[in-house]
């Protein structure tokens, strides 16, 4: 068998496969109780932009007794070597086989990576399916935003940890190094795992479908799994990664980052980070800049990106940006996400240092009437003012982010988008001439669980292909760019997003068909998933294509992200009526189920309604119907 240097030289970017980047740890397995790998299942490039891997390994490698790796998912180049050679798949640090860690962690961030969850489990030479494993093999346990419907990976996956792990993962390397110790057997280890709060273990839950073959409910097959799994909250937000690893090749985001912000409180009824993320924790302006500092001295960066759902909505980013920018003199601050807003353009001035390009801005939708049905609180107004604040001060280009099949959409809400890039066009014309650049992406819509909008049908391919082609031909006769998402792409998004239990034999069989590197449209194959339904006889257009009835079963019913499932309701109906709520953030509170509960009394704090979440919980497993009168919010 060939080393793995000798693979290394055999394949583009083998710094992808190496390890030994700067303030990775590497631990004497000797020396160590508790193994535990890490993995991401997307190319290195990407996977090592993740901040929420980054936090876990530094948050377990301080633990003297805890060694925790890396690995992600090979690409075509490398697979063909290891495949050819036999080689397992192995990890970063100490190039120790996968199937010889503990644990196998996931990162689930996006649906059409699923498939590349089934090929590193292949390559590492654990068997694909839960009910295939032993003794020997690691635990296989998942998290992340995937995990809030972790059905159509509940066959392949041992335990989905749901919410925030930075707690979890040490009571996680707790249980192991006991089970270790007292050689605890497979299914025991498992049974454990339903005593401890946000985990999933779908061994232990059995799904129940109706004569028509719809899904009516998963069910626990034994007393001690909870019906309901509660996601973990943290009260604060833990301390800022300030030594995370430099890699040796160019990622996606090749910056320094500090997480100033969590969750969001616009209520945009199309996000689930939106949702699933609540309630909103900051760090203070003093944390960030000594954060700042530690990571500047820790990387050799000298960009710093703020990170947030939305960063300018910060009740302190203006203090926060005036105390980084007197504090550093050639620090370059990126803001990634902003608001729509004159003030948002007036803080992107505040950080932008050199040469002023592209400044990106999210609408959502053409018209007023549909941003309101979305809940997009921003008018044309406040874009338009953006845009002028944004050319005057010296940018020379905008993009602008769209979404197309959004309900209640109509042909004269596709050409309000041409009509808002002609006017932003027109804009920066008056102010940098020809230099002036508009682009406009559209993405389509895909239902996600635990959004108002998990009810709401997807447009078909046949649906979305006129608009498309009308804000083709529209945007090249306004000069604006434009760019779109395949509606093939989209949909097996949908069908992935809402399945139950039997879409994941569905991703088995793409999986055996080819399908991997679903998110990389030069490999994205829809025939691989159009034979694997056909093959195990899904009805693909079912989940994707379909208004759901507002009190059918949901495949992740058991599932509690701490949003009532009654909020979202009177959510979804509010589309109809185009009723928007206010932004959270400055003490208005929309009774979501996370800042306050009509039942129990109005919560005092983010500790008091994380309190009141595990109250609230126990409420409902208590209830005969929890969405019975006590709990009705909406």
């Amino acid at each position: 068998m060939p080393t793995i240097d000798e693979l290394l030289t055999r394949v583009s970017k083998p710094a992808r496969y190496t390890g030994g980047e700067w303030n990775s740890v590497t631990k004497d397995w000797r020396e160590t109780a508790v193994h535990i790998a890490l993995a991401y299942p997307d190319a290195y490039d990407i996977g090592m932009s993740n901040m929420g891997i980054g936090i876990l390994y530094d948050i377990l490698n301080k633990v003297d007794d805890i060694a925790c790796e890396r690995t992600f998912a090979p690409w075509e180049d490398m697979e063909a070597e290891i495949r050819r050679e036999k080689v397992p798949l192995w990890s970063l640090e100490t190039r120790t086989p996968i199937k010889d860690f503990d644990v196998l962690g996931f990162t689930l961030q996006y649906e059409m990576t699923y498939t590349n969850v089934l090929n590193i489990l292949d390559l590492s030479g654990i068997p694909v399916w839960t009910r295939d494993r032993t003794g020997e093999h690691p635990l296989v346990i998942a998290g992340g935003s995937g995990g809030f419907n972790p059905e159509p990976l509940s066959p392949f996956v041992d335990a989905f940890f749901l919410g925030e792990g930075e707690d979890a993962v040490i009571e996680l390397a707790d249980l192991v190094r006991d089970w270790k110790r007292a050689g605890t057997p497979r299914m025991e280890r498992l049974r454990s795992l339903l005593k401890m709060p946000g985990v999933y273990v779908p061994a232990f839950y059995e799904a129940r479908y109706g004569a028509d073959g719809h899904f009516l409910a998963l069910e626990p097959t034994t007393a001690e799994a909870p019906a309901v799994i509660t996601r973990r909250i943290l009260e604060k937000l833990p301390p800022a990664l300030v030594r995370p690893i430099v890699p040796f090749l160019q990622t996606i985001h090749d910056r320094a980052a500090v997480e100033i912000q969590r969750g969001c409180t616009q209520g945009c009824r199309f996000c689930q980070a939106g949702m699933i993320y609540r309630p909103t924790r900051e760090r203070s302006p003093e944390e960030v800049v000594q954060a700042a500092r530690e990571l500047m001295r820790n990387t050799g960066y000298d960009e710093l990106s703020l990170l947030s759902l939305s960063t300018t909505d910060h009740s302190q980013i203006v203090p926060m940006i005036n105390q980084l920018t007197s504090t550093f003199d050639d620090l370059k601050v990126g803001i990634p996400s902003t608001r729509v807003d004159s003030f948002s353009v007036d803080v992107a001035n505040a950080v932008a240092k050199g040469k002023k390009h592209t400044l990106t801005l999210a609408p959502e939708a053409g018209s007023q009437r549909l941003r309101n049905a979305i809940n997009k609180l921003v008018s044309e107004e406040d874009l338009l003012g953006a845009a002028e604040n944004a050319f005057q001060r010296g940018w020379t280009g905008i993009k602008m982010y769209f979404m197309v099949g959004l309900p209640t959409e109509t042909m004269d809400d596709v050409d309000g988008i041409i009509e808002m890039g002609k006017k932003v066009k027109a804009i920066g014309r008056k102010h940098v001439g020809g230099r002036a650049r508009v682009r406009v992406s559209t993405s389509n819509l895909v239902p996600k669980p635990h959004t108002p909008f998990q009810w709401a049908r997807q447009d078909t391919g046949d649906e979305l292909q006129p608009k498309h082609l009308r804000l083709r031909e529209g945007c090249r006769s306004v000069g604006a760019e434009f760019s779109w998402n395949d509606p093939r792409d989209s949909f097996i998004e949908a069908v992935l997003s809402r399945g139950d239990r039997r879409v994941g034999e569905a991703v088995y069989e793409a999986w055996k068909n080819g399908a991997k590197f679903d998110a990389w449209g030069e490999y994205f194959r829809a025939e691989h998933w159009e034979r694997a339904f056909e093959t195990v006889g899904v009805d693909a257009a079912w989940f994707a294509h379909r208004e759901w009835d507002t009190h059918e079963p949901l495949p992740w019913d058991h599932i509690d992200c701490g949003v009532t499932k009654s909020y979202l309701r009177g959510q979804w109906r509010d589309v109809q009526t185009v009723k928007t709520v206010p932004d959270c953030h400055h003490g208005s509170c929309n009774v979501c189920g996370m800042q306050s509960f009509d039942a129990l009394g109005p919560a005092r704090g983010v500790a008091d309604c994380v309190v009141k979440l595990g109250k609230l919980a126990e409420l409902r497993r208590g209830a005969k119907d929890h969405e019975g009168e006590v709990l009705e919010l909406v």
